[in-house]
C-alpha cells in the first residue's frame, strides 16, 4: 500500500509515532492524546503488540525463546492484522484521530535487522495503508538507553536483541541492536516522509512542536465533538 488514510478517502486521520526503546515516543503520544481530547477531538490511541487475541501467544512464545525471525514477524503482524480490522479501520472510517505508538515500520526496522527479507516483510503488511503523519523520535543511543533503565533495573532479553547473539552483555546488545535499528529508520525516513523529533529536547519543547506541526497538517477541528475550536 503506498497511499495514506486521506488519500484514500477516510474521514478519520492516522498518526503514528516511532522510535528506539527509550526514545520518549509514547510519552510524547500520551500527551498528545489527552491534549487532543481537552481540545474535544473523538481520539483513539493503539499500542504496537497489543492485541488481546495474540498477546498471550506472543508472550509464551518469548519468554519460552521459542520464536524464530520469521515467526517473530509472523505473530506480530497477525497482533497488528488483528488491532487495524477490529479497531483501526473502522474508527477512521467513524472520522477519528487515530494515534497509534507504533506502527509498521517498526516491522520494516526491527523484523529486517533480525534477518527477515526486505521485500517480504512489506510483502506481509502490503494490506496496511500508510499514516496520515508520521513522528520519527531521534534520541542518541545513551539517552534512550538511560531512559529505559530510569524505569527498571533490568533489560529485557528481546528487547535488548539478546536473540541475536550480538553480545553476551546485555547493554553491549542493547546497543548494537538499536544502532541496527536506527539504520533502517534513517533508511526509510525520506522513503515514507517521516517528520523527525529531536527527542533529546525537553519533553515539552518537543510536546509543543508536536502539536504545532500536527495542527499545520491536520485540521483537528473537523474531529471535535463541538466545533467551538
Amino acid at each position: 500500500m503506498t497511499k495514506t488514510f486521506a488519500e484514500l478517502g477516510f474521514p478519520g486521520r492516522l498518526i503514528a509515532v516511532e522510535g528506539l526503546d527509550g526514545s520518549g515516543k509514547s510519552t510524547q503520544v500520551h500527551l498528545l492524546q489527552k491534549w487532543l481530547e481537552q481540545q474535544g477531538c473523538k481520539v483513539f490511541f493503539s499500542e504496537w503488540n497489543s492485541s488481546a487475541l495474540v498477546k498471550s501467544a506472543t508472550s509464551k512464545g518469548k519468554k519460552q525463546n521459542l520464536l524464530t525471525p520469521t515467526t517473530f514477524s509472523l505473530i506480530h503482524a497477525t497482533d497488528f492484522a488483528d488491532r487495524y480490522e477490529r479497531q483501526l479501520l473502522p474508527l477512521l472510517r467513524a472520522g477519528y484521530i487515530v494515534l497509534c505508538d507504533r506502527y509498521i515500520f517498526t516491522a520494516f526496522a526491527r523484523d529486517v535487522v533480525r534477518g527477515c527479507p526486505p521485500d517480504w516483510v512489506r510483502g506481509v503488511y502490503s494490506f496496511a495503508a500508510l499514516p496520515d503523519l508520521t513522528f520519527f523520535f531521534r534520541a542518541d543511543l545513551e539517552v534512550s538507553l538511560a531512559r529505559i533503565l530510569d524505569n527498571r533495573p533490568v533489560l529485557k532479553f528481546h528487547e535488548a536483541g539478546m536473540d541475536l547473539n550480538l553480545s553476551p552483555d546485555p547493554y553491549e546488545s542493547f546497543r548494537l541492536f538499536q544502532a541496527r535499528i536506527f539504520e533502517q529508520y534513517l533508511a526509510m525516513s525520506t522513503e515514507f516522509h517521516f517528520t523527525i523529533m529531536d527527542a533529546n529536547q525537553r519533553i515539552e519543547e518537543q510536546q509543543g512542536l508536536v502539536r504545532k506541526l500536527l495542527t499545520s497538517k491536520v485540521a483537528i477541528r473537523k474531529f471535535a465533538t463541538n466545533k467551538a475550536l
